[in-house]
């Protein structure tokens, strides 16, 4: 069996991290795609890559690319699975990106194009079928450096994802909630300037608290409780407050969600916030959001990546 013909098109969905208390855990697949398609063994034999939409500016840098890297460690990889030595590719590759997912706001982007990447070299290669979902996880939890949102990106729904000696592990839950709704605002936070801000050791009740909170979001989510439950389940002691000062308008945000009774939490590492609320509720709360946010009612997307077959529906 040889390498794929033709090439290989990818759905990505968004995340969100952390959803409050569970940080570094929990995460939410969100219905906001990225389109990648991947090509090897191209006419010219030349790298190309196409982007269109987020990340754009970032079309020119080759081998550097992040989906690029990722795909061709992943071929090592199933070269090593195949136990074959190398095997032998085509040359060429050719990568087009649609990017839909806002590039550091807490939304998984950097996320979706690594597990593309995998999904793309396990559907490409031709000892794809030997990449098991575990595998999966524990290289796309090497290249991310944590397993919170790209558990949600390869498996769909809302993950609990955890680290162990022998690696990386998740469980996919059946949640109650159908919606959520995320506010982006135009500024970028990268991702490792908020992890910089968390102090290296907390207050046990504080981690206490949290932990129980975890526990309670856990039961809210998947056994669909009230809302009033589901605000106090998203309540957090661990990070939200100490990122606080890189986005101010996104900690008032939540705060004024929060004081209107909507459970909001800041989206990952931010600045999104993320609220659990339905887009027919939206506009119920445009007075405590103001101004400056794209408001983006979402559902959770019950898949996570996948190759599609035939036309995307997506395409425009």
């Amino acid at each position: 069996m040889g390498w794929t013909e033709g090439p290989v098109l990818v759905l990505t969905p968004a995340t969100s991290a952390n959803l409050g208390p569970g940080f570094d855990s929990l995460g939410l697949a969100l219905s906001l795609y990225d389109e990648v398609e991947v090509e090897v063994g191209t006419p010219d034999g030349t790298l190309t890559i196409e982007v269109d939409g987020e990340g754009s500016e970032v079309a020119d840098r080759g081998d550097r690319h992040l989906i690029v890297r990722v795909l061709r460690r992943a071929f090592d990889l199933l070269d090593g699975l195949a136990g074959t030595g190398p095997v032998p590719r085509p040359g060429g590759l050719r990568l087009r990106c649609r990017n839909r997912i806002p590039h550091s706001r807490g939304l998984g982007s950097s996320s979706a194009a690594i597990v593309a990447g995998i999904v793309a070299a396990r559907a490409l290669h031709p000892a794809g079928r030997l990449l098991g979902d575990d595998e999966a996880l524990r290289l796309a939890t090497e290249i991310e450096g944590h397993p919170d949102n790209v558990a949600p990106c390869l498996a769909g729904g809302l993950t609990v994802a955890w680290t162990t000696p022998r690696g990386p592990r998740l469980v996919r839950l059946e949640t109650k909630i159908a919606q959520v709704t995320a506010f982006v605002p135009e500024q970028r936070l990268a991702t490792e300037r908020a992890r910089g801000l968390l102090p290296e050791s907390v207050p046990h009740g504080d981690a206490a608290a949290n932990a129980g909170r975890a526990a309670l979001l856990i039961a809210a989510l998947t056994g669909g409780l009230d809302a009033d439950v589901l605000l106090d389940a998203t309540e957090d002691r661990l990070h939200q407050s100490y990122r606080a000062p890189a986005m101010p308008e996104s900690a008032a945000l939540v705060g004024r969600l929060r004081a209107a009774g909507v459970p909001a939490v800041i989206s990952g590492a931010g600045p999104t916030v993320l609220a659990f609320t339905s887009a027919s509720q939206v506009d119920s709360i445009v007075p405590e959001v103001g101004n400056g946010w794209l408001k983006h009612p979402l559902d959770v997307a019950t898949r996570g990546a996948r190759v599609m077959t035939g036309e995307s529906e997506f395409r425009s």
